[in-house]
């Protein structure tokens, strides 16, 4: 029993952990960050499966923490999807990068590689298995998707995969 919760211990800690070639970007401006943001790409995970016009909105927490609320269209069910989170800083408010969770005490890393705070974000999860490209708008700029997806590529992450998703 001992080396059960040890594993599991193990197991929930990893998840927080940085895919090698991922980095938070520093000097980290949350009030900036804040507000809502547009799904514009992701690798698949079967939590967004058939949604759609996925947003993504941050707001501060009285703990001090940022509350998420995930947002999307089922395009079989035809209704809105909505998953409320909580997030905070792993290491300093100063880094990009943070623990989110939808799950109770299960937390999985959220790790800002790139953002203008203004136009787009680029978020790497624990592993290169999770990749999202978030825009302040529904349609990013090509110029700069074509930065980012570069950009994910050069850390390993398999951009031939990426699901660009609609928001029409």
């Amino acid at each position: 029993m001992k080396y059960l919760w040890l594993s599991l211990l193990l197991i929930f800690t990893a998840c927080v952990e940085k895919p090698e070639h991922v980095k938070p970007i520093g000097e980290f401006k949350l009030e900036r960050y804040l507000g809502t943001w547009y799904e514009i790409a992701r690798l698949d995970h079967s939590f967004e499966r058939g949604l759609e016009k996925i947003t993504a909105t941050y707001t501060m927490r009285e703990d001090g923490g940022v509350k998420v609320i995930n947002r999307g269209f089922d395009t079989q069910n035809r209704r809105w999807k909505e998953a409320e989170g909580k997030a905070y800083f792993v290491e300093n408010p100063d880094t990009g990068f943070l623990k989110v969770s939808f799950f109770g005490p299960f937390y999985g890393a959220y790790i800002v590689m790139d953002t203008d705070y203004e136009s787009y974000t680029m978020i790497s999860g624990p592993d290169h298995s999770y990749l999202w490209i978030l825009s302040r708008t529904p349609y990013l700029d090509t110029e700069i998707q074509s930065h980012l997806i570069a950009k994910a590529k050069e850390a390993g992450f398999n951009t031939d995969k990426l699901i660009f998703v609609s928001h029409q």
